[in-house]
């Protein structure tokens, strides 16, 4: 696994040890990247589920301004920290080790602009939905926000019992692999 592009371009990442984490494929981010190249710099972004980092890590070395990494598991968390060093953008990351609907509840470093959220794929989409409002309604998305959740192509409708503040702009497939692109189009509730 490595940096695709920008500053850290090449340079190279690990995976947490283990079955904990599932990292999105070069391919993927690759293209992933590609479609959202004009959202990237000068972003907040958020890289939820973030396993090994590679997302946020990406975001950062193409020009996010900072990106703030939320994992539970205790490897990943490592390896984000290490990543981060490799990477050469550690001063524009902030790892969060902690689980991701308390995180969704009382966000640090937010209003993101940018949210990359890898769920497990067992998580279904209703649930993923239920972090997003949390997230939105705590004041961690604001209006305008680009959400980009991956999921398992072979799983049910990826849009089915997202909350309605959130309006999908596409779907993309790669492999076994499904990116859905969402858009924050109502502002945070009272």
């Amino acid at each position: 696994m490595r940096v695709i592009a920008g500053t850290a371009r090449g340079r190279r990442l690990t995976a947490p040890a283990g079955r904990d984490t599932r990292p999105t494929s070069d391919r993927v981010r690759e293209a992933l990247f590609s479609s959202i190249s004009a959202a990237v710099p000068g972003a907040a972004v958020l890289d939820l589920f973030a396993g090994s980092g590679a997302l946020g890590i990406e975001a950062l070395s193409r020009g996010a301004v900072r990106a703030t990494f939320v994992e539970q598991a205790p490897r990943a968390v490592a390896a984000i920290r290490q990543n981060l060093r490799r990477a050469g953008v550690a001063p524009a990351g902030q790892v969060v080790h902690t689980d991701a609907a308390l995180f969704c509840r009382r966000p640090a470093g937010g209003p993101f602009d940018l949210l990359l959220c890898d769920p497990p794929y067992a998580l279904d989409t209703a649930a993923v939905g239920d972090l997003l409002a949390a997230l939105r309604d705590a004041g961690g998305l604001a209006v305008g926000a680009l959400a980009v959740v991956e999921r398992d192509r072979r799983g049910p409708d990826p849009a089915a019992g997202l909350p309605t503040f959130l309006a999908q702009e596409r779907l993309r497939s790669y492999g076994d692999t499904m990116l859905l692109y969402l858009r924050v189009v109502e502002a945070t509730m009272p």
